[in-house]
């Protein structure tokens, strides 16, 4: 018998008929000859909902208490999802992520996993049950405490579950087909791939496409799962993420998708010291706010700059970081004897990604071609062996997503087809 680990985003089981509907495409997988454990988000918008209430409670939310309330919604889920299975004559135990083994640091509201032990899992699946586990959501033995993964957690949970009980297969359930060479709400004529390979996924998921969440992609490369993206509202088979050699006869794609990022903002230095040691100090402080940083560019001094030994440096990091990374910057600008810090909220990142991009000449010229036809403005670029990204105004992001998945003859003729609404 295969084992096949399922997750269910929220839009999946969004309310009483989608959580039927689920139930019998699980015990559909079971009755097929198969293993079968579940991952469930919690119902639609109930974690935005939550955090509604916390924050209308209270300005300051404590960590702890929020994961406890945060990892209701997922319980709720999971234990509808059993009630439902077990009402069409199918036998499921739910379990929490505690319950699941699901160990992680101490860190509230953004927990990394430190050990998976499925035992109770195991069990289940040895008793010829349908396991059913609250996603996003784990415990640390030191503390005693719930933690939650962070958003996407549910999607790490599955694939995490995959790896430790060595899984034939992980589908990620959500409200599209599979992975599309652009988001199709974004540009309706985006074609679904077949398959990719882990490291362009990787790529796709940091550069902002929505429909795997970046950390689980990092996890299934570190443990060789194999994912299949697909949506529960279809019988389409999806896209295989290939993170084991089952694609080493796979061709690459020159480009396999297209990708956008609404959700950083640019932070500019001027006047930099030009010397030895201020880059570091530049970072360790923004290291330090706890912040993650994407594009970096440091204009070398020239003209009149070199004679006065100062330069700039700009780079990108998500916009929820932006006003921390601000204040520590302005609060060590006289150690630091830059001249100037100022930030722009109003960017958008576009990145092109594909294996094929290694072996394959004239990425770039299509690419700066493409936006330079279209009329874009590019204010900072970056490159990787499979990426190119490059940061533009904010409005003319979709302009420039469109005008280069054309150039790059990713159009399908056929218009995809988004069952729900979210990407997840």
């Amino acid at each position: 018998m295969a084992l096949i680990v399922q997750k269910y985003g929220g839009s999946s089981v969004g309310d009483a008929e989608k959580i039927k509907h689920v139930a019998k495409r699980v015990i559909a997988t079971q009755k097929a000859g198969n293993k079968v454990v579940v991952v469930v988000s919690a119902m639609g918008d109930t974690t935005d909902e939550l955090l509604d209430l916390a924050n209308q409670v209270t300005d300051n939310p404590s960590p702890r208490e929020l994961d406890m309330l945060l990892t209701s919604g997922e319980r709720i889920s999971m234990a509808l999802l059993s009630l439902a299975i077990n009402s069409l004559g199918a036998k499921s135990r739910s379990f929490t992520g505690s319950q699941a083994g699901i160990i992680t640091d101490e860190v509230h509201g953004n927990a990394r996993i430190a050990e998976v032990t499925p035992g109770r899992i195991q069990e289940a699946l040895d008793e010829g049950d349908i396991a059913i586990v609250a996603g996003f959501q784990g415990f640390n033995r030191e503390s005693k405490d719930i933690t939650t993964l962070g958003r996407g957690g549910s999607d790490t949970t599955a694939v995490a579950l995959a790896a430790a009980l060595n899984a034939d297969l992980c589908e990620i359930y959500s409200d599209v087909d599979g992975v599309y060479t652009a988001d199709p709400r974004q540009i309706p004529s985006a074609r679904k791939l077949d398959s990719i390979d882990v490291e362009s996924m990787l790529e796709l998921a940091a550069a902002g496409a929505k429909i795997l969440h970046i950390r689980a992609v990092e996890f299934a490369r570190r443990h060789g799962v194999d994912l299949r993206v697909r949506s529960t509202f279809s019988e389409d088979p999806g896209t295989i993420v290939f993170a084991t050699n089952n694609g080493e006869h796979m061709e690459e794609s020159v480009v396999s998708g297209v990708a956008t990022d609404k959700g950083q903002s640019k932070i500019l230095i001027e006047g930099i010291p030009d010397q030895p040691g201020k880059a570091a100090e530049v970072f360790t402080l923004v290291a330090e706010a706890g912040a993650n940083i994407d594009m970096i560019v440091q204009n070398t001094a020239t003209g009149v700059d070199v004679e006065a030994k100062i330069s700039d440096i700009s780079f990108t990091l998500p916009k929820g970081d932006r006003a921390k990374v601000m204040a520590a910057l302005e609060a060590a600008q006289g150690s630091i004897g830059f001249k100037n810090v100022e930030f722009d909220d109003e960017i958008g990142k576009l990145s092109v990604v594909g294996a094929g991009m290694r072996t394959h000449s004239g990425v770039s010229a299509t690419l700066f071609g493409a936006l330079a036809k279209a009329g874009i403005n590019i204010e900072m670029i970056s490159t990787s062996e499979i990426r190119i990204s490059v940061v533009t105004d904010i409005n003319q992001v979709d302009d420039a997503a469109r005008a280069v998945h054309s150039a790059f003859e990713l159009d399908s003729d056929i218009e995809a087809t988004v069952y729900a609404g979210t990407g997840r």
